[in-house]
């Protein structure tokens, strides 16, 4: 979802769309997400500025961070794990949006380091993902995908 109208979302919304990202599952329960809930036109501007993936004009964004003070395993691995769990918060997040009827779009394509600089974040947080909201201008066709056959197997490859 990348065109937007200008309607705003009701913040018992927002509110509904962040705790679903809390109930997503997460490697030993650590939980390694911050979720930073951005309205405000000018800082959406300024972020638009450092992402080339985000398009149109979305009420708020939701940039969802690792907090590598929560990741328990501190090699390679723990550092995977985190990311998957804030893959599967932005999942609920997203699911959550469209129960309402809010569009929204996952961002990966984003400068980091400029984002972080941009809302203050301390040193042990980094931004992992940007999800867009917004009340859709029209919901697109799904796109086409592999067919079942090709992709589920059983019992092996």
């Amino acid at each position: 979802m990348r065109s937007f109208k200008p309607d705003p979302i009701p913040e018992e919304y927002l509110r509904l769309i962040l705790e679903a990202g809390l109930w997503a599952p997460s490697g030993s329960n650590a939980q390694p997400w911050e979720f930073i809930l951005i309205r405000e036109k000018s800082l959406i501007d300024k972020i638009k500025l450092f992402s080339p993936g985000l398009f149109g004009d979305p009420y708020a964004l939701i940039v969802l961070c690792v907090n590598r003070n929560r990741i328990k395993r501190r090699d390679e691995s723990g550092k995977q794990i985190a990311l998957m769990d804030i893959a599967m918060a932005a999942q609920n997040i997203m699911l959550e949006a469209y129960y309402l009827g809010i569009g929204s779009c996952p961002i990966a394509s984003f400068n980091k380091t400029a984002v972080k600089e941009l809302l203050d974040m301390p040193d042990h947080v980094d931004p992992v993902l940007i999800v867009s909201l917004g009340y859709p201008e029209g919901w697109p066709e799904p796109p086409k995908r592999r067919p079942f056959e090709e992709v589920v197997h059983y019992e092996k490859y």
